[in-house]
């Protein structure tokens, strides 16, 4: 039995981590080869098929104040950690993204097991944000491999040393499932002919009170323009529906349809379909809307002593947020951050991708095509469990 450790944290790395764990396993059974992944994760790993040692969904935050309430339970979560790890070594590691907590894991892992293969599947994304000659590099004095899902992200680390195999981005094999506009409309009981807004507003708790507010009183405005407007607002995690429908009522917003955590996985291809556009706060959203041709706005917001930190003493300055503008080094998806996050410039941002005459939403689905063609080919999540089992061979598959 071959046990394989994989650690991620927040709701975007338990989609990624579900994955990969899927494809593992399905590795795995070609090879005849017992195998046991154990994870830090969340609810949608287990289901993936991996024994949860810890959820680690709701442990994400940014900021300088944001984690403080978060120590306590990771300090916690981290020792019982530990005292697991020097009970069950195990035969290989996988961490996926999930910065500060990744590498910290990481360098004990190679202090304690000095042979265990370790795997950094989904790097930090310094090659995007990194602030000067130090950050997570460091990643590549722990790490055998890195699996790359950007082609700048392969770039970034071999010319640092490490070895490293791009494997495209794993979101592209979730694009099987591509109802028609009209076919999500009908499932979900929408009106055939009104203008659909899909919110992607919150990850992570503090975005309920940062990011969630602007985007509810810009919904507010735009329905005075579209009285029509339906609005699919998909929770980010169990526990955040009632701020979420709080919040738009008390911003004036209607026709908000609050979908439940525990349903919005399985309806996601539908609420991509169905809408005419998406809001969204900043992160791997961007790229699933893009791949399935969501024209979106997107920006994000943190407290005020965060981002005075960020930009006065960080020195924080980057020339794009979303990982689509990031990856396509251009502007093409608005983008809107800190004070510029506003109802009146979410508003202005929104309106041209409702008026089939501005000629916004042409230029944005033109982009996709581009980033498309950036991302990979299908078959991600299968190339890097292959990688990853490639210590282990089992038994030779029959093709």
């Amino acid at each position: 039995m071959v046990r394989l450790l994989v650690s991620t944290g927040e709701v975007s790395g338990d989609l990624q981590g579900s994955l990969l764990v899927k494809a593992l396993h399905e590795e795995a059974a070609r090879r005849s080869l017992p195998l046991d992944v154990v994870a830090l994760g969340g609810s949608r790993m287990e289901r993936a098929g991996a024994r949860l040692l810890a959820d680690t969904t709701k442990l994400g935050a940014i900021g300088l104040w944001e984690p403080i309430p978060l120590v306590i339970p990771t300090l916690k979560l981290q020792a019982r950690v530990r005292r697991w790890l020097k009970q069950h070594p195990p035969d290989a590691v996988v961490l996926i993204d999930y910065m500060g907590a990744n590498v910290n894991l990481g360098l004990r892992l190679r202090r304690l097991y000095p042979d265990v293969p370790i795997t950094y599947y989904i790097a930090p994304q310094e090659w995007a944000f990194r602030l000067g000659d130090g950050g997570t590099t460091r990643l590549i004095g722990f790490t055998d491999r890195i699996l790359a899902i950007f082609p700048e992200e392969a770039s970034f680390y071999a010319a640092r040393g490490a070895q490293v195999t791009w494997v495209g981005h794993p979101l592209i094999d979730t694009l099987q499932q591509r109802p028609t506009c009209q076919e999500a409309r009908a499932r979900l009981g929408l009106p055939a002919e009104a203008p659909v807004l899909l919110m992607l507003p919150a990850s992570r708790r503090q975005e309920l009170r940062y990011v969630l507010p602007p985007m509810a009183a810009a919904v507010a405005l735009l329905q005075r323009d579209h009285p029509d407007l339906q609005v699919l607002l998909p929770a980010g995690l169990p526990g955040f529906e009632a701020v979420l429908a709080e919040t738009m009522r008390a911003a004036g917003a209607t026709a908000v349809r609050v979908i439940p955590a525990g349903e919005a996985d399985g309806l996601r291809p539908l609420l991509c379909a169905a809408a005419d556009a998406a809001l969204t706060k900043s992160g791997t959203a961007n790229l699933e809307l893009a791949l399935r041709g969501v024209p979106q706005v997107t920006g994000y917001r943190v407290s005020r002593p965060t981002a005075f930190l960020a930009k006065h003493v960080i020195h924080f300055n980057v020339a794009h947020i979303s990982p689509v503008n990031l990856v396509l080094e251009e502007r093409l998806v608005p983008e809107l951050l800190q004070d510029d996050f506003t109802p009146d410039a979410i508003l202005a941002a929104l309106r041209p991708l409702f008026d089939p005459t501005s000629g916004a939403r042409e230029r944005v689905l033109e982009g996709y095509v581009r980033l498309r063609q950036k991302l990979g080919e299908p078959g991600v999540t299968r190339r890097a469990a292959t990688a990853i089992l490639e210590p282990f061979p089992g038994h030779p598959p029959c093709d």
